[in-house]
């Protein structure tokens, strides 16, 4: 028979039971401990030492531990690594523990102290400074399918902001993809929950329940001044608020009030949009290389937070991006104030995640010291901008949102030191003055540590023992100490002294006198502990009933700090403001990629700027010319165009007039998918399909290379119909880039299409890429010069070279690849044709009479239908 577990163990099972597939960080002294499977992951995760204690079920049981004072160091590592952590406190101390114990009858050696799980922590669910990247925003997410659409709930705990969407089933992947989720949770029934979705019970996604919960939170009778709420949102919020429950084990974060994000009110992007464009990250996942890490000159790491949200989310609606323009405008065009409000907005702490560790319970002296000098500062931001000229509208709405917390503030500069500290245990946080009992006990303290300095001094004169001393451990507290060989002159039964401890070289010693201090000053100084945290408490609330406020503030300030810090990038980069219409078009002279621009201007190069003009006239441009040549290049940076104007920055142009976009696409670039059991070429055409299944006569779409992943003919083919299905139905603006030259007779029959190439030469055996683009067709496409520049071997191109004139001398007698697709209907015509065919046979099915025919009948007629249909396909 196994051994019964100790009592510790059966404990420690018991936490591990509830908290499930989260590792359990279980609290023993200093120390928080796993132990089975837990600590072996741990242990490879944190790369730290495996040991074992003790047995159970007849094996040793293996265990890892961490300092409880550096467990967020440990916590974040852990996080990045993918674990969940249940954190199991003591609830109780020693002495508590014995006491319980004593009155359970039960014997006090037996004694166990108390614990239970206090708080989950997940990527999600993150509030501490240590754990948070500054200039990235933390987002949960709950999804739930409610009939026909899917419910979605964004909140950022850290600083509390609450998003409420709704989207179609096929539009959940690019919404996600916008979202950046740190954490999804869905519920556990969904069998096309995305991917890495934690699954929570289906009834927390009670869409009654989600609305009962958000009116609770906000003391409300009603939710509809706040917005038009879905059910399917309102689903997606109490699984949200359900889990952040469960998390928090019962203790909710800072939340705000739901907005409600309007389907319509952004320039929507799919998730291989926003990789091919390196919106906030590389291709290798880095920040470096990516688009925000290019253009972000922000001072503040809220302000950082808020330009990624608007990159990530470019707006639809011209009034606001306007509003967006014109404040960039107004620090671009007064260089004093924006350098001044940007030196302001350097030295201003992140209010908005010290406001949330402080509404969360998580909160410490020098969060509240924070929010005292941002507020502060924030007054100063408000009087600089008050005495600008002709402010914009929107920054005129920011200055409402900087004011109304002087009272707040002139109350934390009086409450707290100049300086509060992180942990408050210890005290010392309360400024001097500011409470007059608090300064008592204080000096009382002060004055007991003076009395046992005049102790010692008076104890030494009296045993005539200079080197005696006064010390203090946590063990013993207060103690005389004299070296070993004067121990025998304090041990005398008439000496006042009471033996406490012998050491090797010295011995210990109490007194009446020593024993009255110490304990006036153990008093004194609990007293003073005990109110400071009673003020702390209260400055706590105070902050808590000024939430909205504060976080209003603290969004107004990150705001300025994205005006302010886009016009630093414009005059930097030489950057335009761009003309928004709402016409169709996109005329760009002099455009620039700004990544690419800012990598070559690190080597001393010069990017050279292409215009590109899309009309009504001409939507479509069709772009030839040499691999290496600039052709992605210049696809790319006109998307990047368009969504940093939508966004509403400035654009790297010397002039830009941007038509409004509903959606943006960009297939550029490919790699295969293997985790999804995809190629190259499926990732490619999946790409594709959702660019012609989606895609309006308001999107831009930019076009690489499609076909290249197949077969030369199929690759020809299925470019040459994507080109007319783009030009024919989608109708939208579009850059178009290939390799085959075949193409370029579509501009016989497609109106709205032009060739353009990017233009090269060859100089005395060599390729020069001008990275120009030009009108007209490219010549040739230079492989071989290219592969040249690559290093392949000299015999490699010969070979290739001799190979290359075969095949050309056939294409010149055949008529080529193309040859014959000058007569072949247009997309439409051929569509219409073929649907035209089928309904034929439709009409003649439709008009049989199946029960009048005999067999042989029924057997002509199936010989006719079969000859009808091998007539209309010749």
């Amino acid at each position: 028979m196994a051994d019964k577990p100790t009592p510790m163990m059966q404990q420690y099972l018991a936490l591990k039971e509830e908290a499930g597939e989260a590792l359990l960080f279980y609290r023993m002294g200093d120390f928080f401990e796993l132990f089975f499977d837990d600590a072996k992951r741990a242990a490879q995760v944190l790369d730290i030492a495996l040991t074992t204690r003790g047995e159970h079920g007849g094996a040793p049981v293996p265990m890892c531990g961490v300092p409880v004072h550096s467990a967020e160091g440990y916590l974040a590592r852990l996080i990045k690594g993918g674990c969940r952590v249940a954190i199991a406190e003591q609830t109780e101390t020693p002495d508590e523990a014995k006491e319980r114990t004593k009155r359970e009858g039960k014997p006090v050696s037996k004694a166990l102290v108390s614990r239970d799980i206090v708080r989950f922590v997940t990527a999600g669910t993150l509030t501490e400074e240590a754990l948070l990247e500054p200039r990235r925003a933390n987002l949960l997410v709950a999804v739930a399918p409610v009939r026909d659409g899917v419910g979605i709930a964004a909140c950022d705990i850290s600083t509390g902001r609450l998003e409420l969407e709704e989207c179609g089933p096929e539009r959940l992947d690019a919404a996600l993809a916008r979202l950046g989720a740190s954490e999804v949770v869905g519920p556990d029934d969904w069998e096309d929950a995305p991917f890495d979705t934690i699954s929570r019970p289906r009834h927390d996604f009670r869409s009654e329940d989600g609305e009962a919960r958000l009116k609770a939170l906000h003391g409300l009778a009603t939710l509809e001044g706040l917005g038009d709420f879905s059910r399917p949102m309102l689903a997606a919020a109490a699984g949200l608020i359900a889990y952040l429950d469960h998390a928090g084990r019962g203790k909710l974060p800072f939340l705000l009030p739901p907005v409600a994000r309007g389907s319509g009110a952004h320039l929507a992007m799919d998730a291989a949009t926003r990789s091919s464009l390196e919106i906030l990250a590389a291709q290798n996942g880095g920040r470096e290389g990516s688009l925000i890490a290019c253009i972000d000159r922000c001072a503040t790491g809220a302000g950082a937070r808020q330009l990624a949200e608007d990159l990530s989310a470019p707006l639809a609606d011209l009034a606001a991006i306007e509003m967006r323009l014109a404040s960039v405008q107004h620090f671009h065009e007064d260089p004093l104030l924006r350098a001044d409000l940007r030196a302001v907005l350097r030295q201003a702490p992140d209010i908005g995640r010290a406001l949330g560790r402080l509404v969360a319970g998580r909160g410490s002296p020098r969060d509240l010291g924070q929010i005292r000098y941002g507020l502060s500062e924030a007054r100063r931001v408000r009087d600089m901008l008050s005495a600008s000229t002709d402010l914009p509208p929107l920054l005129v709405r920011t200055i409402d949102a900087l004011g109304g917390h002087a009272a707040l503030v002139d109350h934390l500069a009086r409450a707290l030191v100049p300086s509060p500290p992180t942990e408050r245990s210890q005290g010392g946080f309360i400024a001097s003055g500011y409470d007059h009992a608090l300064d008592a006990l204080r000096e009382t303290s002060g004055n007991a540590r003076k009395a046992i300095a005049a102790l010692e001094a008076k104890y030494r004169e009296e045993t005539a023992t200079p080197s005696l001393k006064i010390k203090h451990n946590k063990v013993l507290g207060y103690f005389i100490e004299v070296p070993a060989k004067h121990g025998d002159k304090l041990m005398a039964q008439d000496s006042g002294f009471t033996h406490r401890q012998t050491m090797a070289g010295a011995v210990r010693f109490n007194s009446v006198g020593l024993h009255e201090e110490a304990s006036r000053i153990a008093e004194a100084g609990a007293h003073a502990l005990a109110a400071e945290e009673s003020h702390f408490e209260e400055l706590v609330g105070e902050v808590t009933a000024a939430r909205e406020g504060i976080a209003a503030t603290a969004a107004a300030l990150a705001r300025i700090d994205v005006s302010a810090a886009l016009a630093e990038r414009a005059v930097e980069g030489d950057w335009a403001r761009p003309a928004i219409l709402h016409e169709p078009c996109l005329e760009v002279t002099g455009g620039r990629h700004p990544v690419v621009e800012q990598a070559l201007a690190k080597t001393g190069e010069r990017f050279v700027a292409n215009d590109c003009s899309l009309g009504s006239d001409d939507r479509l441009w069709l772009i030839g010319g040499p691999n290496m040549g600039g052709k992605s290049t210049f696809l790319r940076q006109n998307a990047l165009i368009m969504l940093l104007a939508q966004a509403g920055s400035f654009v790297p142009a010397t002039a830009a007039r941007i038509g409004l976009a509903d959606r943006l696409f960009s297939r550029v670039g490919a790699s295969d998918n293997l985790a999804r059991g995809r190629s190259t070429f499926m990732v490619e055409m999946v790409e594709t399909a959702a660019i012609l299944s989606q895609a309006t006569d308001r999107s831009f779409v930019i076009l690489d290379e499609v076909g290249r992943g197949t077969s030369t003919y199929d690759g020809m083919a299925l470019a040459w119909a994507v080109v007319e299905a783009v030009h024919e139905q989608l109708k939208c603006r579009c850059l178009f880039a290939t390799h085959y030259h075949e193409l370029s007779r579509l501009a016989d029959t497609c109106d709205a299409l032009s060739l353009h190439h990017v233009r090269a030469r060859e100089w005395k055996g060599d390729l020069v890429l001008l990275h120009e683009l030009a009108k007209g067709a490219a010549d040739r496409s230079y492989g071989l010069s290219v592969a040249k520049l690559a290093g392949v071997p000299p015999p490699v191109i010969k070979r290739a070279k001799a190979v290359l004139d075969k095949l050309e001398k056939g294409r010149a007698e055949t008529g080529g690849l193309a040859a014959g697709l000058g007569d072949l209907p247009l997309f439409a015509v051929t569509a219409q044709a073929e649907e035209e065919q089928c309904d034929a046979l439709r009409e003649a099915l439709d008009a049989l009479d199946v029960d009048s025919l005999s067999p042989r009948e029924a057997l002509d007629e199936l010989y006719r239908l079969k000859a009808e249909a091998a007539k209309s396909r010749s």
